[in-house]
């Protein structure tokens, strides 16, 4: 069974995600504050249900936390600040999945069946005895270890980054827009906004161009994306 921490410090709303999601098969724990949220990661979840407006330890403040004790649970910040400026920060923190209040109860079904299965493909190891590997200029994708090399120095992904730069490593010369790369690295039909892939992308290349200069996923305008030749 799939457990799920939901970290929401409004009585009301954390319950009925509780309500939802046990209807639904999915074990669930509460926290209601982002201190509290922190220490009961360490049961390991396959998802965490966020509010970013909390006290003391706001949203924002947790996902820092998270992100830099290596925790790669997926995240989904569920909020009522909706404009681009909050969506694109907490995507580049480490969130995955966005969803604003009021929500509706199969969206949020959809995203959160979503975000755990793409969180056990990426942590899936292949069983092969020989090391299964994707490579580009000086990128190198160890498959069956879930890491990303680039010059022999590691870069951290989110699942969501990590299968975004798989789909284009396997299609070295196809040139996919938002909805089909998003299709393609998931298959499954297309719900997300296009600023989240646009995000998501900018937060790829900014990781990328910390270890090396040279551009690896190259914009083709008004199509969509590919990696750079």
């Amino acid at each position: 069974m799939d457990k799920i921490l939901i970290v929401e410090d409004d009585l009301d709303i954390n319950n009925l995600l509780k309500i939802i999601l046990e209807k639904n098969s999915y074990s669930v724990k509460q926290a209601f504050t982002g201190a509290d949220g922190l220490t009961r990661l360490e049961e390991n979840f396959d998802l965490v249900l966020l509010d970013l407006m909390m006290p003391v330890l706001s949203g924002e403040e947790m996902i820092k936390k998270m992100r830099s004790d290596s925790h790669n649970e997926p995240v989904i910040v569920i909020t009522a600040k909706i404009d681009e400026e909050t969506k694109n920060k907490v995507f580049e923190m480490g969130a995955d999945d966005f969803i604003t209040k009021p929500f509706k109860e199969q969206d949020l079904l959809n995203r959160v069946k979503a975000n755990i299965r793409r969180y056990k493909t990426f942590n899936d190891s292949y069983k092969d005895e020989d090391q299964k590997i994707l490579s580009h200029k000086s990128l190198k994708m160890l498959l069956n270890e879930n890491r990303i090399l680039i010059k022999g120095e590691e870069l951290k992904a989110t699942p969501i980054e990590y299968q975004i730069l798989k789909t284009l490593l396997e299609n070295p010369n196809k040139i996919f827009s938002k909805e089909n790369l998003y299709k393609s690295a998931w298959q499954e039909d297309y719900f997300y906004e296009a600023d989240t892939i646009n995000v998501h992308i900018s937060n790829l290349r900014n990781k990328i161009k910390k270890i090396d200069d040279e551009e690896y996923i190259e914009t083709v305008w008004a199509v969509g994306y590919r990696l750079k030749k």
